[in-house]
């Protein structure tokens, strides 16, 4: 049976930023279901479905529902601001209130936190926003609970991002949640843009600029390496090794430009190296563990426990759906995480 097309609502109002509308149309709006991607139902919903919306440039937004469309919506999508402090009219307000109450997710790009927080929807929540207005935010809405360098954050189901770029991991993020890294992968792809980013915003908040960019190539070559033999019992000695830095000197490196502790990444390009085995395959348990770097069906288990909130299993009854019966055949020799690249390299 065809699945329902999955309710996308961006919501609509004067001063919203037109590169949050680009990236929420780019994401949920473009047709990509000849690819495997899932069929989306993105709408514009304004108080008033007849006025277009201005925006900064000269460009102008047409809404094609109203307000009352939230009801019907699996997720809304809440655009940045050019002001930051700009006031959501009052329908708007009380519309998000209303869908919070349903239980419909919410999510706002960069300063789009600001208009949840007015709502009051953030109110007693951990919420992010870009780096350079958190103490604007906290300023402005001093019960809402700021966090300072992460990408995205998710508090009772509604999620806030970090500035431009961080509005595209949050959308494929929330694709990934609900459809699968695949469904994420091919977005992605077709964006021309990682599935996913590692780390916090921290390694993007102005700095001095570093003495040299030789360490920065050699991170990246040892990222490469790791990704090619994620199968293998990688420790920090011996990325670091490869780096030919001692090991606290390659921790504090590799952090400072990724935003992650080495294990935090090895462990993040694991889980989506299993994710993809488990939607892509049938393999057993015991190999995808292998194959991602676990080492067994146990640990990678506690880790999709503790990072994902299900289990491999369970994930792979919700995501794995494959074309032919000899796909797992298939990707066994040709999908393989090791002797070959990354599933998530691609």
């Amino acid at each position: 049976m065809k699945k329902p097309a999955h309710r996308v609502a961006l919501v609509a109002f004067p001063g919203i930023r037109a590169f949050d509308v680009s990236v929420i149309t780019e994401v949920w709006g473009d047709d990509r279901t000849d690819r495997g991607a899932p069929a989306f139902d993105l709408r514009r919903v304004a108080a008033d479905p007849a006025a277009p919306v201005p925006m900064r440039g000269g460009m102008a937004l047409l809404p094609d529902r109203t307000l009352a469309w939230l009801s019907r919506a699996d997720l809304i999508i809440v655009p940045g601001l050019d002001d930051h402090l700009t006031p959501a009219p009052a329908p708007v307000l009380d519309a998000l209130r209303r869908a919070h109450a349903r239980g419909t997710t919410l999510a706002a790009l960069c300063g789009g936190a600001f208009t949840l927080a007015q709502a009051g929807l953030l109110d007693g929540r951990r919420a992010i926003t870009h780096w350079n207005l958190v103490d604007l935010l906290r300023a402005h809405h001093p019960r809402v609970t700021v966090v300072p360098d992460a990408l995205f954050i998710e508090d009772d189901n509604i999620w806030t991002a970090a500035g431009t770029a961080a509005g595209i991991d949050l959308c494929l993020h929330l694709v990934r949640r609900s459809h699968g890294a695949e469904a994420a992968a091919t977005i992605a792809r077709s964006m021309v843009t990682a599935p996913f980013r590692t780390g916090t915003q921290a390694q993007f908040i102005e700095h001095p600029t570093p003495r040299s960019d030789r360490d920065t190539d050699t991170l990246a070559a040892v990222r490469e390496h790791a990704l090619r033999h994620l199968h293998e019992p990688l420790t920090v000695a011996d990325l670091a090794a490869r780096a030919g830095m001692s090991a606290r000197s390659f921790a504090r490196h590799f952090t400072a430009e990724t935003g992650a502790t080495p294990l935090r990444w090895l462990l993040d390009q694991r889980i989506a190296a299993a994710q993809k085995l488990l939607e892509r395959t049938d393999l057993p348990m015991p190999e995808v563990a292998r194959r991602a770097g676990f080492g067994s069906e146990v640990t990678m288990r506690q880790h999709f426990a503790s990072r994902l909130a299900t289990s491999p299993r369970a994930y792979r009854a919700a995501f794995n759906a494959p074309s032919d019966p000899h796909a797992s055949a298939t990707a066994s020799t040709t999908d393989s995480v090791s002797g070959a690249s990354s599933p998530i390299a691609r």
